[in-house]
């Protein structure tokens, strides 16, 4: 199996909404056929890079959810909350 790439500094800087906003172009790009083969390639692993990056954004986020929200007992525990999809 393939090994990660880690994601590079200058992603990892980015906040989960400024990450959405890039791989919203991103894959805005690739749908209309901007560009070259290479240029889309390239494109196309900035944007899984951007998606992993905004997908470990939103694990932490729940992370500091569950410590948030108050269990059964009082102690924290975890609530069910939606978030809405973008798509």
């Amino acid at each position: 199996m393939a090994e990660k790439t880690e994601i590079p500094k200058d992603i990892q800087k980015l906040s989960f909404e400024s990450a959405l906003d890039e791989l919203e172009n991103i894959v805005r790009d690739l749908e209309d056929g901007r560009g070259e083969l290479e240029g889309a390639i390239k494109a196309f692993e900035r944007g899984t890079l951007l998606k992993r990056h905004c997908e470990s954004k939103l694990v932490e986020a729940e992370a500091r959810i569950e410590k948030i929200l108050p269990g059964a007992k009082g102690e924290p525990g975890l609530e069910a909350v939606e978030f809405d999809e973008r798509g």
